[in-house]
């Protein structure tokens, strides 16, 4: 049998599935077998979620650890058990009249920090996914992930409704986010809404839904992936020689050349492609995760 394509989808996934459905979904779009995704989505959630097929599954932590983008509308003025809409919701305290006050503690929130993960999340603790124990009634101690929120904007407040555009690390909750801001305001606050809308410099509006994919058929949606590559973009590039690329490829070092620091860089052959990444350390260079050769698009 035929490879499956080798790349990365940009998939726009819509309210009220998981994305692990949206993952399914695009799978049978593509006619692929072997894809993962690069960080999940709250089924409630909409937005960018980038998918990995083939061989680019290899280089998904690339996206995974990067920055995200979110749009979040916040109600204020009330608390949720779970910090958005399907949880059971309270009144809180009065909310703030003058944006100005939203603004300043919005501001008063960016930079590092350390966030608890909510109990309805699929953080594990001692083998278990918090949001199945939260489903039995069972809250247990989470210890706190450091954090850091590159920016937090406020775009628009009227009435309870808040809605913000912050930029944030990996394993940031965009729920707890909504609660400590509620908190710091003294209103209480939790989730009306979220779409997720940049993923390391790749933006929403270049996004295909599932349904989208599979109405244009197989062959146009993989014209859609982007090269394996573009998962490495951020890392140092060496351009290797014949003989160079293959002794990579077959397990053996180079010694590295001047000005490589110690570090991952990612590795392309004579032709311009791409090979994996290789790992410079001890003035050597060696293969950390390679591109299988003899692999069709």
């Amino acid at each position: 049998m035929a490879a499956g394509p080798d790349g990365v989808l940009l998939v726009d996934k819509p309210p009220g599935i998981t994305s692990t459905r949206a993952l399914a979904l695009s799978k049978r779009a593509l006619a692929s077998r072997k894809a993962g995704h690069t960080g999940t989505l709250d089924p409630f959630a909409t937005g960018l979620l980038p998918l990995v097929f083939g061989e680019a599954t290899k280089f998904s932590r690339f996206l995974i650890d990067s920055d995200k983008t979110y749009l979040a509308t916040l109600r204020l003025g009330a608390v949720s058990s779970t910090g958005d809409t399907e949880g059971e919701v309270t009144p809180g305290g009065p909310v703030p009249t003058d944006i100005r006050e939203i603004e300043a503690v919005s501001r008063e929130m960016v930079g590092s920090s350390m966030q608890i993960p909510p109990m309805h999340s699929a953080v594990r603790v001692q083998g278990q996914r918090l949001y199945h124990l939260a489903r039995q009634g069972v809250e247990i101690e989470r210890a706190a992930r450091p954090i850091r929120i590159e920016f937090l904007e406020v775009l628009s407040f009227s009435g309870e409704n808040l809605v913000i555009s912050v930029k944030c690390s990996k394993g940031t909750y965009v729920r707890t986010l909504a609660e400590s801001l509620g908190e710091r305001l003294g209103c209480g606050a939790y989730l009306i809404g979220l779409r997720r809308t940049e993923t390391a410099g790749y933006r929403v509006e270049e996004a295909a839904t599932p349904e989208a994919l599979a109405e244009m058929g197989v062959e146009a949606a993989r014209d859609r992936l982007l090269p394996v590559e573009v998962l490495v973009q951020t890392l140092p590039r060496s351009d290797l020689a014949e003989r160079e690329a293959w002794a990579i490829r077959n397990g053996q070092e180079l010694p590295a050349q001047a000005g490589w620091e110690p570090g991952e860089r990612a590795l392309f052959g004579p032709a311009g492609e791409f090979i994996g990444v290789g790992l410079v350390a001890g003035g050597r260079l060696a293969a950390a995760r390679l591109m299988a050769t003899g692999i069709s698009g």
